[in-house]
């Protein structure tokens, strides 16, 4: 069980959740590339350090949700651990599918998620960001992947069902936004992104046997 936050905690997340979410206001109106941090300082109110204290950089305002994608994905490590008798690949597309069960916010299609992805898709820092979380994962998911080995260091198969997983989750988003952008079906774009993965997570454990 969670420890519950102090008052001082509590704050400090309500100051952060506040400047990201006009921060995404502000990205989705005018375009990321044209919002200044003293913009976004102004809208929400706060100083430029305060802003700089809660996001290192501005491109961390709009990818706001990769951190809570990271806690629980290590949490599904952890869990994984525990259950030994569970192939770390089984359980990652478990912890997906455990996530659209969930609608965790970095799983859901709705107008909302549409608009970011055309954001993304308009800004080059963006799309750079992006690449660079993809590739961070990755890595992450490689050493998970070999933990169960003797080596515990990610040789070539285990390097290649990683980059195969991530290539999975970036194509299953993607498709799923695409299906969501012409039929403005929730439930589809979702089934979509979960067939996607599924057929993906095949290829996967293609790779790890070889």
């Amino acid at each position: 069980m969670s420890t519950p936050l102090d008052r001082r905690s509590r704050k400090r997340l309500a100051m952060r959740q506040n400047i990201s979410d006009v921060a995404s206001r502000l990205f989705v109106e005018r375009g990321f590339d044209q919002v200044t941090v003293d913009d976004i300082a102004v809208a929400a109110d706060v100083s430029r350090m305060t802003v700089f204290n809660h996001f290192p950089r501005k491109e961390d305002m709009f990818f706001d949700l990769d951190e809570l994608g990271r806690e629980d994905l290590h949490q599904a490590f952890e869990q994984f651990d525990k259950d030994g008798d569970l192939q770390a690949v089984e359980a990652l597309r478990l912890f997906v599918h455990q996530a659209v069960a969930e609608r965790r916010p970095y799983t859901r299609f709705m107008p909302g998620s549409e608009k970011f992805v055309a954001t993304v898709m308009a800004s080059e820092a963006l799309k750079a960001r992006a690449r660079a979380i993809r590739d961070e994962l990755t890595a992450t998911i490689a050493v998970a992947l070999s933990s169960g080995t003797d080596s515990r260091v990610p040789d070539t198969s285990t390097n290649l069902a990683a980059a195969l997983i991530t290539a999975t989750l970036t194509t299953a988003f993607l498709e799923g936004h695409r299906v969501f952008r012409l039929s403005h079906d929730g439930e589809s774009a979702t089934a979509t992104f979960l067939a996607v993965i599924d057929q993906g997570w095949r290829s996967v454990a293609v790779a790890q046997n070889l």
